[in-house]
């Protein structure tokens, strides 16, 4: 299992970016979640199989039709703390 952290800028709060995360990732398999940061970016962990993360990974390029992203970094995650499921922070 491997795990991946996402930080998604843009116009990505407010959009449904979240929730329409949540429901991509748990297509995908993937435990984690998706929270908002007070500095306006989206923070996404993922958890799972290294081709469901590199899915996700190109979803949250370009998000849900009413957002807009200026850009996502991926780090390295821990897979522990993906806890069970996917949720909405």
């Amino acid at each position: 299992m491997k795990a991946a952290r996402f930080f998604i800028q843009g116009k990505v709060q407010g959009v449904w970016f979240r929730a329409s995360t949540c429901e991509q990732a748990q297509q995908l398999g993937l435990r984690g979640y998706a929270r908002n940061l007070p500095d306006g970016r989206v923070e996404v962990l993922a958890a799972g199989e290294g081709e469901a993360i590199d899915a996700l990974d190109a979803w949250l390029q370009r998000g849900p039709p009413q957002a807009e992203v200026g850009g996502v970094r991926r780090e390295a995650a821990d897979p522990d703390e993906a806890g069970s499921g996917f949720a909405i922070g």
